[in-house]
Order: structure tokens, then sequence, then C-alpha cells
């Protein structure tokens, strides 16, 4: 924990690790013990995953069946912004946080609810960008393509670029899905539409894995795509934003459209 280096920090590593831990389930698989050095997504697997989905070094304890799962965790951040001029909050690398989720399971859904404390007394930016995180979740299906899921969060003490701090900032997330394309059933694709309405400060910071490259912070916005797995293992997909706004102060953003192959070895 003393090192605050980014784990990907080409400039200053000519090596570098992303992936090294211990995984230990035991207690008749109820228990999961993880530590080392591991992706970290805030909000858990079923979440929208607004925020910080890159390189962890931390322990996480996690107890569940298949009704319902608690997770605690402390570590720091080891990946920061790629570029500060895109994103709108300070970095997260070399923040510690301590983290906690309780999450339910059913046949067609699963709710969950998760905190995250930012510590700023040993932290390697200027300013932590935020206090506190806390936020919700549902997910529900629908007969067998429909899948509905809502993303609720509350950002504390929340660094706001030129103003400084603001006590609260909101975001909600909402996405409708109709299919489910699969690396392991080729022919298999889906469509889906989503929609965010983030206020000022409500990110956080990090290197998301989420299509979008900005867009994020300060906006309502809605995006539309299709996913399609064309041979086994690999999978074409397309995206495009619309309807996007600016909330306050500032210029509405340029609509973004992505499209990537991805395979999987």
């Amino acid at each position: 924990f003393a090192n605050n280096d980014a784990a990907t920090d080409g400039d200053s590593n000519d090596t570098y690790t992303d992936l090294a831990n211990v995984d230990y389930n035991f207690g008749g698989n109820n228990w999961d013990l993880l530590v080392g050095r591991y992706e970290y997504k805030l909000g858990g697997a079923n979440a929208y995953g607004y925020q910080f989905q890159d390189v962890f070094d931390g322990a996480q304890l996690t107890y569940g069946n298949e009704h319902f799962k608690a997770t605690a965790g402390y570590g720091k951040f080891k990946e920061g912004l790629k570029n500060k001029d895109v994103y709108v909050n300070d970095n997260l690398l070399g923040v510690k946080t301590a983290y906690g989720e309780l999450e339910g399971f059913w046949n067609t859904g699963a709710v969950g609810a998760y905190y995250n404390h930012f510590d700023k007394s040993q932290n390697a930016v200027k300013e932590t960008p935020a206090d506190d995180l806390w936020g919700a979740y549902l997910k529900q299906s629908f007969g067998s393509k429909w899948t509905a899921l809502v993303n609720y969060e509350n950002v504390s003490d929340a660094l706001v670029k030129d103003t400084g701090k603001k006590d609260d900032a909101e975001v909600w997330i909402g996405k409708l899905q109709y299919g489910n394309a699969s690396f392991a059933a080729p022919k298999s694709w889906d469509a889906w539409v989503e929609y965010i309405d983030a206020e000022d400060g409500a990110f956080v910071g990090g290197p998301m894995n989420a299509w979008r490259f900005n867009n994020y912070d300060n906006v309502e916005t809605w995006g539309a795509g299709i996913d399609y797995t064309f041979a086994k293992n690999a999978m074409f997909s397309v995206m495009q934003s619309f309807a996007t706004n600016t909330k306050d102060n500032g210029e509405d953003p340029e609509e973004q459209t992505r499209a990537q192959f991805v395979f999987v070895f």
C-alpha cells in the first residue's frame, strides 16, 4: 500500500502486473477470500458499472449462497484517469477505500446495495474526488428475452471541476435489453437502450471499461446498441449515443459512435 504508482504506468515501468491474487473458497463453498491485485468494479457484478472498473490492490471477504451475498473489502486504487482533459473529476490513483455490498437473488433477478468510504488521509492526489458513495440497483428479467436494470448512486462531498466541492451528487441509470449475445453461442444477439442522468461531480473517476469515452458527468444522455456473436468466442458490437445534453454550465457534448470486434481466447 505504500506504492502509489499506477499498475500500468508505461512511462516508468518496463513490465507491469494487472492481475496477481490468491482466491480461496472455504466453509462449504459459502465463504471466499480474495487477496492481492484484482479488478474492482464499484457496485458489484450486477450493477451497471458507472464507476471505477480496473486494477485494485486489496483484500475482499464474501459470504454467499444462491439467494444472498455479503461482501466486505479494503484496498487501494492502482489506476487513475487516462485523460484528465476528458473526465471531469480528479483521479483515484493511490486513494484507499473500504467497501461493502449486500445482494439478494431470485430466479429472474437481483437486488443490491453498496457503500464506499474514500480515505483522505493518505492519497496520491491533491483532493479525493469524494468522501462517501452509496448506491442501489434492481435487475429483473421478463420472459425469456427481456432484462431491465435500474441503478442509483449518491456521492457525498463530491469534487466538481472549477467550483470545488458539493454536498451531494446523484446519478440515475436505466437499461433495457432484448436477447442475450453469448460468446459460447454463435448467432446469438441482443439489442439495448440505456439512459444516464448524472449531476456534476457524480463520476468519482477512474478508467472505465464502459463503451463511452466521456459524457459521464454533468450530463443527461441516451444510448443504444446491438451485439452479435458471429462465431464462437467472437462478437461484433455497435453503439450510439443520442439526445445528449450538458446539465449545468456548458456546451452540449458531441454524440459518440463506437463499433468493435471482441475475440475471447
